[in-house]
């Protein structure tokens, strides 16, 4: 089976026997009916994936990589906070007539900030550093900016990265507030892998870890019939992903720039019904 199926299961089957009930507390999450959105969680959960060995992705159903890719340029390429920029629909409930998501994402990536080489931001530092400063325990990125908080459509969920080089291999952490397992879990595993590997790539590095942290790993009441079915499949080995290594500037990546071959996955027809 398929790395990525195996740390999924386990975290799946942690929270569903282990995991403490909100049901009981006055939650802010709603199901498009009204009802409360409870769910049933573990704190602090901690996966680790490596990215020299396997790119993590689910076969118990197909993840679609160049959507989760497309979202994370959007985010960190384009530094976009409006949808029109964006390939898929996965952001439309939370954008205004304008499109705009607000001060949120790919808004806080591109504020630029002084430094003593000069006005970069975030993501430009990062690509700084980890070309001329690899050594540094500084390298990160931050978008939970306070200031900001009351004019973003929605709080980010995952909003820490940190970059770290070990020899010659690029490590990363994502810091994340909340995870929702079924909807998003695999979505952000993909992205951050990948982002770690176009990074590593355009910095000619090696690529090492991808550790996940999620402070608050659940899955919603109405999500846990559809979550113990999943689990209960025979996952497939892993596919291989492969990146173009022709290109060796970051903002010259696109979605089609990685590739999947011999990717098998399980039929998954169920709607997933979305808390907001």
């Amino acid at each position: 089976m398929s790395f990525a199926d195996k740390v999924f299961i386990d975290t799946c089957k942690d929270i569903l026997q282990n995991g403490i009930w909100d049901t009981d507390l006055d939650v802010r999450p709603r199901w498009e009916d009204g009802t409360p959105a409870h769910t049933i969680k573990k704190f602090c959960v901690v996966n680790r994936y490596n990215l020299a060995e396997e790119f993590p992705i689910l076969t118990l159903r197909k993840t679609f990589l160049k959507s989760a890719v497309d979202e994370m340029l959007w985010i960190w390429q384009k530094k976009s906070n409006n949808i029109n920029d964006l390939g898929s629909h996965v952001w439309d409930q939370w954008a205004d007539e304008n499109g705009s998501i607000g001060k949120a994402y790919g808004y806080q990536l591109a504020v630029k900030h002084h430094y003593k080489e000069g006005d970069m931001d975030q993501v430009d530092r990062v690509l700084y550093d980890l070309k001329h400063n690899p050594q540094s325990r500084r390298i990160l990125t931050n978008i939970y900016n306070h200031q900001d908080l009351s004019e973003m459509a929605l709080y980010p969920c995952a909003y820490g990265m940190t970059f770290n080089v070990t020899g010659n291999k690029l490590n990363a952490i994502l810091n994340q507030r909340s995870q929702d397992m079924l909807a998003a879990n695999i979505w952000n595993v993909c992205q951050y892998s990948a982002l770690t590997c176009m990074l590593a790539q355009v910095s000619g590095l090696e690529v090492g870890e991808f550790v996940h942290v999620i402070a608050d790993a659940h899955i919603y009441d109405r999500h846990v019939p559809i979550v113990e079915k999943l689990i209960e499949k025979t996952p497939f080995d892993a596919p291989t992903v492969t990146l173009d290594k022709s290109i060796t500037d970051f903002y010259s990546f696109t979605k089609d720039s990685f590739k999947i071959e011999n990717y098998q996955f399980h039929e998954f027809t169920e709607k997933i019904p979305v808390a907001i």
